[in-house]
């Protein structure tokens, strides 16, 4: 295998980056699905273990920014290598920790490893990439990682029954390591004079970035969205055994279920997304997909809230999970369209406002949970917070760069 050097090779680092997305979800849900015995184990109630998921939503959002900017002025070859190193290894020392303190660093510090893997996983699209082919290629990556959601817990719960969860977390930190060997050894940022014109590694203009409204919208738009992802990725594992009554082994089959929608929904979000741009421009394409799934879903949500069939529930926080990851797609499209040339540190700005947003919703859930004595109480609140991110998504413009006023135009370099 030759390294990846030219634009007839885009198709293989999409691929690289697929194989990425898989394992980044794959590792970070990974605690989620082992929570329930993690918690019988080291004795964490719910209201600390809030923290524990929030610790990494907490600490990827504080380097999000930071790494996203450095693979702007460096190139994504070496900072991903070091970010995939780096978290691999504080997912297999996550089964080191034998105390709420140890997890609670351990999964601070995996946090800070993980930050800045998708804006420089777009950072690459955007150099390789065109402006009609973004949400698409968005879609395939977010779709990957959604798989990874997905194969979380059909692997962890017959893994930890069989060696434990501890060589469960160390087994999979390894299939990272892997993955970095091959990403140093294979790929190459590609000369500039293939990068897209406006891909330059230039400074940040921080000044002109946090006074465009725009930007701003896009940060509270993205910090409320979250906490319906974030439900999923950290609570809907515990949700499950402890709220609504599904065993262990039941849990394993059906907390997965909702991750295999969000592959379907950001294929399809990202397809959707191009061809609704392509037709009535960009700025109704990404809006319209955008705000409706973000709508439907905190339906869902509700409605989900309101039995205690279990099928009903597998359906409908199935389709909630899944309709909500059409928006993907048009989210991180839309940094791409607006952000150009400083595609990666947009994104993390993007990306930080929703790691903020989980935060707060990981720790407030655990402490709703130990106050009202419900894991369906706390929803409401979740689903609220969509539904206002749905509202937001209608005011945001794609066509309107941050940094430069020219209309962005579908087939534009």
């Amino acid at each position: 295998m030759k390294p990846v050097h030219g634009l007839a090779n885009r198709y293989r680092v999409l691929f690289l980056l697929v194989a990425l997305a898989i394992i980044t979800f794959l590792d970070r849900i990974a605690i989620s699905s082992a929570g329930p015995r993690i918690q019988e184990e080291l004795g964490i109630p719910p209201d600390l273990w809030g923290w524990i998921l929030g610790a990494f939503v907490l600490s990827y959002g504080v380097f999000e920014i930071p790494a996203g900017a450095l693979g702007d002025r460096v190139g994504p070859r070496r900072v991903l290598t070091r970010i995939v190193v780096w978290w691999s290894a504080f997912t297999c020392l996550t089964g080191a920790a034998f105390s709420f303190p140890q997890l609670l660093a351990t999964r601070f510090l995996f946090g800070a490893g993980e930050a800045g893997a998708y804006p420089n996983m777009a950072g690459v699209l955007a150099q390789w990439f065109q402006p009609h082919e973004r949400a698409r290629t968005q879609g395939f990556i977010w779709a990957a990682s959604r798989f990874g959601g997905a194969l979380a817990p059909i692997l962890v719960v017959p893994l930890q029954t069989h060696i434990g969860w501890r060589w469960t977390f160390v087994l999979f930190g390894a299939v990272g390591m892997i993955w970095a060997a091959v990403w140093r050894t294979f790929y190459r940022d590609p000369p500039s004079s293939l990068a897209s014109n406006d891909s330059s590694h230039a400074g940040v203009p921080w000044r002109k970035l946090i006074a465009r409204p725009q930007m701003r919208l896009i940060f509270v738009m993205y910090f409320c969205q979250a906490w319906g992802s974030w439900f999923y990725f950290g609570w809907f594992p515990v949700y499950l055994v402890r709220g609504a009554g599904f065993s262990e082994a039941q849990m394993g089959i059906f907390a997965a279920l909702p991750f295999l929608m969000g592959t379907v929904g950001n294929l399809c979000g990202g397809f959707l997304c191009d061809a609704l741009a392509a037709r009535f421009g960009l700025k109704i394409g990404r809006r319209l997909v955008g705000a409706a799934s973000l709508a439907l879903s905190a339906l869902l949500l509700i409605a989900m809230t309101m039995t205690r069939n279990h099928a009903a529930i597998v359906v409908l926080s199935s389709l909630g999970f899944g309709v909500a990851d059409l928006m993907l797609p048009a989210a991180w499209a839309v940094c791409l369209d607006i952000g150009r040339g400083h595609a990666g540190v947009v994104t993390a700005v993007m990306n930080t406002a929703g790691q903020l947003g989980g935060f707060v919703c990981a720790v407030l859930y655990g402490y709703a949970v130990q106050a009202t004595a419900s894991y369906n109480v706390p929803i409401w609140g979740v689903a609220a917070m969509v539904m206002i991110a749905a509202l937001l998504f209608t005011r945001i413009d794609p066509t309107r760069q941050l940094f430069d006023e020219r209309p962005v135009k579908l087939g534009a370099p």
